[in-house]
């Protein structure tokens, strides 16, 4: 009862204003932001972040990606905010895993071999160059849902695959093995302005994980 309490006294503090020093952005200012994102997919990402504050006792991150499955992978569907300076940094597309779907996402899962991506609410961590290249470890902070994030390596790194003239002719992006994937071009720029404990939110309208 008292995680809940600290959960919804911060849930509040991200709508409706402020934490530490800084004014944060609210989910109002977010759609303004991002007109072409879901607005309730921006609450439900700012009420996560605001409770994985509270539950791990620190402050909440500065910045957020939201990551929204329920777009086609050749839709630009990934935003990062910058909630302190309320703005978006990145607007991109991102690749989801070959056990996932086509060009729509389907599939989600959290054990080793799926070659599925994972939903739910990520911390990040630090960053490494590895066979994909400079990449970025992910924490996931839900039991069950993505907590084996850094055991299958699920990491977000860039890719040649992640190409839109590619796309058009495919009709779909390249799938990765579950990593949120990007396009090489911009993949290092994202992946420093998330690392070193950031939140990244992956969503799509699973009904079990929306019901927890």
């Amino acid at each position: 009862m008292r995680q809940r309490l600290a959960c919804l006294a911060l849930s509040m503090l991200s709508v409706f204003g402020a934490s530490n020093a800084f004014a944060q952005s609210t989910s109002a200012d977010l759609a303004k932001l991002a007109p072409d994102a879901n607005p309730k997919v921006l609450q439900l990402a700012l009420d996560a972040r605001a409770c994985a504050a509270a539950s791990l006792g620190q402050a909440a991150a500065p910045r957020l990606a939201v990551i929204d499955y329920s777009y086609a992978s050749t839709k630009p569907r990934l935003w990062v905010f910058d909630l302190e300076q309320n703005k978006v940094l990145f607007h991109e597309v991102v690749a989801h895993g070959q056990g996932t779907g086509e060009n729509m996402a389907v599939h989600f899962s959290n054990k080793d071999g799926s070659h599925q991506s994972s939903i739910g609410l990520f911390r990040t961590a630090d960053t490494y160059t590895g066979h994909n290249g400079y990449s970025l470890r992910m924490q996931g902070l839900e039991p069950g849902t993505n907590d084996a994030a850094m055991a299958r390596a699920i990491v977000m790194h860039g890719a040649p695959y992640v190409n839109t003239q590619m796309a058009q002719s495919k009709g779909r992006l390249g799938r990765s093995w579950g990593c949120p994937a990007l396009r090489p071009e911009i993949a290092h720029q994202v992946i420093d302005s998330l690392k070193n404990g950031q939140m990244i939110f992956s969503y799509y309208p699973d009904s079990n994980w929306l019901a927890k």
